[in-house]
């Protein structure tokens, strides 16, 4: 074994270029010089906002629960953990268990949390008879838990503090001991979140203290320069209402936004935006009079409520790929125009520039090599069948299940890394790269390209193939270099 240890080949060697984390990474081939029209979410892709967000967000949940749904004074204990859940988990709601499952609807053990304590492995195989979730237990098209559905996925970045709060009352519900129904905690808990949207308590907030909730620093004013310059097309279709995006667009670029977009829809109600045809336009006035008048055209200048996709291609003719959208919401963002309607589609994942910076590491970088050489070795010598040979290969296991465990913890130490459960990628990165035809940190990646700029994904290896090709670039298109 130490001949087969010491041999060069049997090792891979250790990547010495790191990823750029400004880089933008394609998931399919799409040329910048092919698009016309650029369109933009407001929230986590134009505005990005400080983690004290997530913290108003939980408290004023947790206190409305408490005043509104007669849950214990004694939740006032509990503060916002900003590291204890990552996006894309699935919420048992009958089990009130949190977990991350993987792109084959595998749960990655050592990753399930009943409250804010991680679940036995043994507990969870007897509870799901494996670890294995059938397709009908999964949440629906758009990450909800409905009827016939026991899961739902979060895949909002304003649901890690829902995801937390869910598991903060849980924690609290056993700790002393209460009985209470899982379903109804889970439903009480999404219709506090709500009402910190809908009843505008967190709108008021922001625009109230601007400068403590809004992050100026991610480029925004100077991507939508840029394409003003070079004579794009561009359009905001937000969820958010009219006061809270002028205030922050004034913030962001100044008081003279609305002239850098052709088209501005606010209260969109997507993703029912993207597929229902039902709402018409309406014009909103300076102060937040809504308007009765039909609309023929949408014109530059003014602002619209509500609305649908079919009226909106139907009045702009902005159809096909030469449209490019983005947004931070796999689902309601970019799901149905990638699907139903043709448009490029870009999301935008802050926490991937974190990630990047782990992975560029070199505790990251070496234990990655040395987990692929183990499985490497285990995979070759597992023929050999004598003691002798299975228990080195044991021994082997163990090491590689304890190094991808140490791996999981530096992203996150109750759930890993965003993209991957251990080697496979997880349920949010298959999404992702289902329904994004790239995907960045921000859209001051941007900056970083021209348009004519083409993006290749990475022809990466099926199973059955051959690695007959050297890797000569990371994404960002520089030579791997010594």
């Amino acid at each position: 074994y130490q001949s087969l240890i010491g041999r060069s080949d049997s090792i891979p060697a250790i990547c010495k270029n790191s990823v750029n984390p400004d880089t933008i990474f394609a998931n399919n081939e799409m040329s910048l010089g092919d698009i016309e029209i650029y369109g933009f979410d407001y929230d986590y892709t134009l505005a990005f906002y400080s983690n004290q967000l997530h913290t108003l967000i939980f408290n004023i949940a947790r206190d409305l629960l408490i005043a509104e749904h007669n849950y214990p004074e004694g939740l006032r204990d509990y503060e916002y953990v900003p590291d204890f859940a990552v996006r894309g988990l699935h919420y048992d709601v009958q089990k009130a268990l949190l977990m991350k499952i993987d792109a084959f609807h595998y749960i990655q053990l050592g990753t399930v949390y009943r409250g804010l304590h991680p679940v036995p492995d043994e507990e969870v195989i007897a509870m799901y008879d494996g670890i294995h979730v059938p397709l009908e237990n999964m949440s629906d098209f758009y990450g909800k838990s409905s009827h016939g559905h026991t899961l739902k996925q979060f895949m909002d970045i304003f649901s890690l503090p829902e995801m937390t709060l869910l598991s903060c009352v849980n924690d609290f519900f056993m700790r002393h001991n209460i009985d209470y129904e899982p379903v109804h905690l889970y439903k009480d808990v999404k219709a506090a979140i709500r009402d910190v949207h809908v009843k505008g308590i967190m709108y008021r907030a922001v625009e109230a203290d601007i400068d403590r909730y809004i992050c100026y620093g991610e480029q925004s004013h100077a991507v939508l320069k840029k394409l003003k310059e070079d004579g794009k097309k561009m359009f905001l279709i937000t969820n958010s209402p009219l006061d809270f995006v002028d205030r922050g667009m004034n913030f962001i670029v100044g008081k003279a936004w609305r002239d850098l977009f052709d088209v501005v829809i606010v209260q969109a109600d997507k993703p029912g935006f993207f597929n229902d045809r039902r709402k018409p336009f309406r014009r909103v006035t300076e102060t937040g009079v809504l308007l009765w008048d039909r609309i023929h055209k949408l014109e530059k200048g003014q602002i619209y409520k509500q609305g649908n996709l079919y009226e909106f291609l139907r009045l702009t003719g902005w159809r096909g790929s030469k449209v490019l959208y983005f947004g931070d919401h796999i689902y309601s963002d970019l799901a149905d125009l990638t699907l139903r309607h043709g448009w490029r589609t870009g999301a935008i994942i802050p926490e991937l520039r974190q990630e990047i910076k782990i992975m560029n590491t070199e505790q990251y970088v070496h234990m990655m090599s040395w987990v692929q050489a183990l499985t490497g070795l285990i995979e070759t010598m597992q023929v050999h069948r004598d003691p002798a040979s299975q228990a080195v290969v044991q021994e082997w296991v163990r090491e590689r299940d304890n190094m991808r465990s140490q791996s999981k913890e530096i992203f996150n130490s109750q759930f890993g890394s965003l993209f991957r459960t251990y080697h496979n990628p997880t349920y949010f990165s298959r999404r992702l790269s289902r329904f994004a035809d790239i995907y960045m940190p921000s859209i001051s990646c941007l900056l970083n390209y021209d348009f004519q700029h083409t993006f290749f994904p990475r022809r990466t290896p099926l199973q059955h193939e051959a690695p007959f090709w050297p890797n000569i670039r990371p994404a960002d298109g520089r030579l791997d270099q010594d």
